[in-house]
């Protein structure tokens, strides 16, 4: 009865010892769990946060350049960011405007111009835009150092070499540059000189540009009302349109 007693208690004593064993198990296991849990949290928000940081450093970075490449289309730049261009900025197969201002297609770009500028009436704009864009030559081609002008149904090539730049200061106190070519071989039919403006200081391809010709370069200089404007030939009227109030 007493050898009975006895394996009776040593058996339930055994058992609670492995009962709370587990129990300090289970408690550290569930502890180790919380730890780890805690750790990939603060992990992922630490991810969370340099994600955050660096997209934010993205944005601060491109609105910079965004605002620095308004300034430098309205004119406003130092000496110090213009840099020298090539003929290929401008190369491709380009178009006159001056055909959609006579055919109407432009009086929208106008109207648009009266509503949201305010200095001056579409018909105002439609004058002073007509005096600018006012040209025969209705196609220009350019490709490597070769430029094409098509004018009244003939075409004149001629080979254009780099001529350097030329800063101007206008009456509005902005500024523009000129980036100027000059003929290569003189030929009658060809102007001795091409300058293009097109709102940029630096190597880009051009989407329009404004074209001055002739054969004294320092008159083309100073030429400021008529400025024959380009936009790509595959555009239609009603997209040059839509692009000239984007901008």
């Amino acid at each position: 009865m007493r050898i009975s007693f006895i394996k009776w208690f040593s058996i339930v004593t055994i058992s609670s010892l492995l009962v709370l064993a587990g129990c300090q198990n289970s408690g550290s296991s569930k502890e180790d769990n919380e730890k780890s849990s805690s750790g990939n949290t603060s992990k992922q928000q630490e991810q969370t946060t340099d994600n955050t940081n660096e997209h934010d450093h993205n944005h601060d970075h491109s609105h910079a350049l965004d605002e620095e490449t308004k300034q430098i289309y309205e004119g406003y730049f130092e000496d110090s960011q213009v840099k020298d261009r090539s003929l290929s900025d401008w190369e491709g197969d380009w178009q006159s405007v001056y055909p959609y201002l006579q055919d109407g297609t432009l009086d929208e770009v106008f109207v648009y111009k009266a509503e949201n500028e305010g200095d001056k009436t579409a018909e105002a704009y439609k004058k002073y835009y007509n005096k600018g864009y006012q040209t025969d030559v209705d196609r220009i081609l350019i490709q490597g150092d070769m430029v094409t002008f098509f004018k009244n149904g003939d075409k004149y090539t001629g080979e254009y070499t780099y001529d350097g730049y030329e800063i101007l200061t206008y009456d509005a106190g902005n500024r523009g540059v000129r980036y100027i070519f000059k003929l290569v071989e003189e030929t009658e039919e060809l102007p001795q000189y091409i300058q293009f403006s097109d709102h940029s200081i630096y190597p880009n391809e051009a989407g329009h540009y404004h074209l001055y010709w002739g054969d004294s370069r320092e008159d083309l200089l100073e030429e400021v009302n008529n400025w024959p404007t380009y936009y790509p030939s595959e555009m239609d009227g009603h997209d040059i349109a839509h692009e000239m109030m984007a901008h």
